[in-house]
């Protein structure tokens, strides 16, 4: 089946394209660009280097701007998706784990479009999608971070064994989400082994007020890998 993926260039929409590269032709990655910070439905953190992520894998990117109101976001998502079918797509892949809100209103814009919902994430451990990533090679940098215990050090700081362990302990002892799907934290991909060049940061700048901040990929460029 030909599919899109909604793409916000963390951890979790990339393991769900590289899900869907595994099983179905991925035609083109959908990315909305939202004004409203704390968007009810879309990553926001970094999501205009995923025109560059886009390149770094080689598929074509279907981006829409939206405001980020609460209904008028999944009219623009609607517009997206039908903008998508011109890649004759067939179904739609997205990256959530356990967020009903997020899974019912695509699945609901899917049913209107004729499209399949494709969830490959859907009720994984979240401990276990971190380890997974990690296995599979991907260089990720936390780039948000919205709650306790969360403070600035997290800011830029790469996702490996040692972070994994300390989010599992986090997460039980202050009851967040440890993949940070609940907002905690936000992610950004440099690079996956699905990645035909890997991204190197140029400039960034780093932000923090109260309990959140974010860490700001203000330049960055596609390097040849080392294979």
């Amino acid at each position: 089946m030909k599919v899109c993926v909604l793409f916000s260039g963390g951890k979790d929409s990339c393991l769900a394209l590289q899900k869907a590269m595994e099983k179905e032709e991925v035609a083109c990655l959908v990315t909305l660009v939202s004004d409203n910070p704390e968007s009810f439905m879309f990553h926001t953190v970094n999501i205009n280097l995923t025109r560059l992520q886009a390149r770094a894998i080689g598929l074509p990117l279907v981006s829409f701007k939206t405001k980020g109101g609460k209904e008028s976001e999944l009219e623009d998502l609607k517009r997206a998706l039908e903008k998508a079918k011109e890649f004759d797509t067939e179904g739609v892949v997205t990256g959530a784990i356990k967020s009903e809100y997020q899974k019912s209103r695509v699945e609901k814009i899917c049913k209107e479009l004729g499209l399949e919902c494709l969830n490959p994430l859907w009720h994984q451990d979240e401990i276990e999608i971190l380890k997974d990533v990690i296995n599979r090679g991907y260089e990720i940098l936390i780039t948000g971070v919205f709650a306790e215990p969360f403070g600035k050090e997290w800011l830029g700081r790469r996702i490996d064994s040692q972070t994994v362990k300390e989010l599992e302990k986090l997460g039980k002892e202050y009851q967040i989400n440890p993949s940070g799907e609940g907002g905690e934290i936000e992610t950004t991909v440099l690079d996956a082994p699905f990645f035909r060049k890997r991204i190197e940061i140029e400039k960034s700048s780093v932000s923090f007020h109260r309990d959140s901040g974010k860490m700001e990929i203000k330049k960055a460029k596609l390097m040849e890998k080392n294979l």
